[in-house]
């Protein structure tokens, strides 16, 4: 039976959709380890009222999702004790629209523009396309491969991956990981869902600025949400270039046999 806390979200100020990895069943009958790998949004707008729950956490690692300049535009704090680490899944796309939030809102013929582009489900499609990307993007194996073997050293975690709002990068590394470790696809996809309760309520004021700036909010829930099928369209892209979680894994990052064995001794016990 699942842990009642898993994918339960975890107040900390300034980082919504913040959530332990922790607490799902596998289909074996072992539990993946609480209070090991967490997902988040960006740090950017931690700020002291949310330091002492964040420090709680005892994260030793910070995984860094997002591109360049999204890091440049919105810095991830120094936290004492806490190695950032780099990793622009979408260095090589110039296409993928989460890297472009940043910049949704700030110019008003820009959001024009983009009111225009994301009419008549074009902003689903892309989304769609974004998430393949994310399986077989040069860059992207390059990030998840770092992250992955990150995450099987010890001395890194507990450790933390974030993008800019936790849901498509982020989203792609919590369902691979929890694939692996033997979670259920029900459940892979509940803590992917999970980020429209616990991330869309902190941006209804997104969505206000973006109609202020002349947009038609209409066109934002398939960008600033999630959707099964945006999952769906990266787990096919997956199967179609690897086969199986493994052979993603294997095959597609490079990541050998013994150290798949190391994450899933590690990140799981028994219940």
């Amino acid at each position: 039976m699942t842990d009642t806390t898993a994918g339960h979200p975890l107040t900390v100020a300034g980082v919504p959709n913040l959530r332990d990895l922790g607490g799902w069943t596998t289909t074996g009958g072992a539990r993946v380890r609480p209070s090991t790998v967490y997902r988040s949004t960006e740090l950017y707008r931690l700020g002291d009222s949310g330091r002492p729950a964040f420090d709680r956490l005892g994260i030793r690692t910070v995984y860094d999702l997002r591109t360049a300049a999204e890091r440049s535009a919105a810095p991830d704090p120094h936290l004492d004790g806490v190695i950032g680490l780099p990793l622009d899944v979408l260095a090589d796309s110039s296409t993928a629209v989460p890297a472009n939030l940043g910049s949704l809102f700030t110019d008003a013929s820009a959001v024009t523009e983009l009111s225009e582009r994301l009419r008549d489900g074009q902003g689903f499609r892309l989304m769609a396309d974004t998430y393949r990307q994310i399986v077989t993007l040069p860059s992207a194996v390059t990030a998840y491969k770092a992250l992955f073997l990150g995450l099987a050293g010890a001395e890194q975690r507990p450790a933390l991956f974030h993008c800019t709002t936790g849901k498509d990068r982020t989203g792609w590394a919590a369902a691979s990981l929890l694939t692996l470790l033997g979670v259920a696809e029900e459940d892979v996809y509940r803590d992917y869902l999970l980020t429209n309760d616990q991330l869309l309520p902190a941006l209804h004021p997104a969505f206000a600025k973006f109609e202020e700036a002349g947009g038609d909010p209409e066109v934002l829930p398939p960008v600033l949400g999630v959707d099964k099928a945006y999952l769906d369209a990266a787990f096919d892209e997956m199967r179609s270039e690897y086969g199986d979680i493994e052979g993603y894994f294997m095959k597609g990052l490079g990541i050998d046999e013994a150290t798949l064995r190391s994450l899933r001794s590690d990140l799981t016990e028994s219940p």
